[in-house]
């Protein structure tokens, strides 16, 4: 997990493209200051483990998927890079939590300075704009900032002279693309609020197959009793017995349907709240 401070900037060194994958050599020196093989290390908000390492340099692996989603895959030697190790269990937690896990990747539509601060709008996909609010938290290349205001189509963020100085983000002009991560909290609870929802279709389809077996069970036990009227007197002596499941099966059924429209008047007024 990491913060969003980013720690320091690094240099691409080196380049070793596969097919659909690609090997980092990243020129650091804080970020290395402990590191071991196998520590994770966002390069631009993206989470990278590090298979080898030398007093100013590392290496570290990266996949087509991350590839895809992220823009690591426009890198060059030369391009300067946003660095933060995971975050100890003794460090201050100054940003928000950042997974290292890209979203995807947003396109900077205008830079305005405004006095000491510098504006950023960044135009992003729908999929990614309905998890960014007003004042919440974004992490644009790694580095930890607040929405100041957003549309459909596009949000704004306000940088202190302090960040530009210390990210590449500075560096960034227009039409150039950064990666995004969303608040990693509204994804959980949209994924919650889209399995409470299955599971309640699911216990309204339930209840709906038990009524359709019980009117067939009902159904069946009718037919037996006219049957029972119509033919020999020996069967009359199991009539009562009859009678008395046809009536427990009618209470069952009527059990059942008035749990399926209370469970339907439950959901109609749930929707009307949340305006689904």
């Amino acid at each position: 997990m990491f913060t969003g401070i980013v720690e320091e900037i690094g240099k691409i060194a080196g380049i070793q493209k596969g097919a659909k994958s690609a090997v980092l050599t990243i020129q650091a020196e804080k970020v290395l200051e402990d590191v071991h093989i196998g520590d994770s290390i966002a390069v631009n908000g993206v989470c990278l483990t590090v298979t080898s390492f030398e007093k100013n340099t590392y290496t570290a692996d990266v996949m087509n998927e991350t590839l895809q989603r992220s823009s690591l895959g426009s890198l060059s030697i030369g391009s300067s890079v946003n660095l933060e190790r995971a975050m100890a269990a003794n460090g201050r937690f100054g940003g928000h939590i950042v997974s290292g896990h890209i979203d995807g990747t947003g396109t900077i539509t205008q830079v305005k300075r405004d006095d000491n601060a510098i504006w950023y709008t960044i135009m992003a996909e729908a999929s990614l704009m309905k998890y960014i609010v007003e004042k919440g938290s974004i992490a644009i290349d790694g580095i930890s900032l607040t929405v100041a205001k957003r549309s459909d189509k596009d949000f704004s963020i306000s940088m202190i002279p302090h960040t530009a100085k210390e990210t590449i983000l500075s560096q960034k002009k227009a039409g150039d693309v950064v990666n995004l991560e969303n608040d990693i909290i509204g994804k959980y609870v949209e994924q919650l609020l889209q399995y409470d929802k299955k599971e309640e279709k699911c216990n309204n389809k339930c209840f709906g197959i038990i009524t359709i077996i019980l009117a067939i069970a009902l159904a069946f036990v009718v037919g037996l009793l006219v049957g029972a009227a119509a033919i020999a007197s020996e069967i009359l002596a199991s009539l009562a017995a009859i009678i008395v499941l046809a009536v427990v099966l009618a209470l069952l059924l009527i059990l059942s349907i008035i749990l399926l429209i209370c469970n339907r008047k439950k959901d109609k007024k749930c929707r009307g709240k949340c305006n689904c």
